[in-house]
């Protein structure tokens, strides 16, 4: 025969009572005891600066958005590509982030405004895997982001992969390149893997 859940029953008037007496006797008894008192106020800070450390040195920003870390980048057409690229950009802190690709956009898809207040720009190349993004891609963006955007750095965010020449010319000239290792990264959070900031591997 199945047992019934137990309803949960409300607390009584006996039960409040003996809620705040112990309460109160226990507040009592580390009165009379500042140094086990103190210590304790120690042990609850120490917590909490362990559990920020442990989240700084993960690198993560905040809770990441579900939908964002859940999305499949390399199932997206361009223009959605372009607009996921944007929404990471707000939830990491951007402002005055805009959409901007098309025929005439000189290498900008997306323009924002880091989370330093510096103006930055990504060209997404939303890339077939083992399409690798070449040279000329890093070339453009180097000739327009600074005088046709007027931004203080740029970054080129792929689904795949860049090639040895690309890499090469684009730590010669300063521009961020986020493969797909980096941008699923980038998407869970970290904040290393954000195109604004200088990264290392993914």
């Amino acid at each position: 025969m199945p047992t019934r859940a137990r309803s949960r029953r409300p607390l009584t008037t006996t039960g409040a009572v003996l809620l705040v007496v112990g309460t109160l006797t226990g507040a009592r008894w580390l009165a009379d005891r500042p140094a086990l008192a103190a210590l304790l106020v120690v042990a609850v800070v120490a917590a909490a600066c362990l559990v920020g450390r442990q989240r700084m040195q993960h690198g993560v920003w905040a809770p990441p958005v579900r939908h964002l870390v859940a999305a499949n980048p390399r199932t997206m057409g361009p223009r959605q590509f372009e607009h996921f690229l944007a929404d990471l950009c707000r939830r990491d802190g951007c402002r005055d982030v805009t959409v901007v690709g098309g025929a005439n956009d000189h290498g900008a898809d997306v323009l924002y405004t880091d989370p330093s207040g510096r103006r930055g720009l990504i060209q997404a190349k939303r890339h077939r895997h083992g399409n690798g993004v070449g040279n000329p891609a890093v070339q453009v963006v180097n000739g327009t982001y600074r005088d046709a955007h007027h931004c203080h750095h740029a970054a080129i965010v792929t689904t795949s992969h860049f090639t040895v020449p690309a890499r090469q010319f684009a730590h010669q000239v300063g521009i961020e390149l986020v493969d797909g290792r980096r941008l699923h990264a980038w998407m869970r959070g970290q904040r290393a893997a954000a195109p604004w900031n200088r990264a290392t591997t993914f």
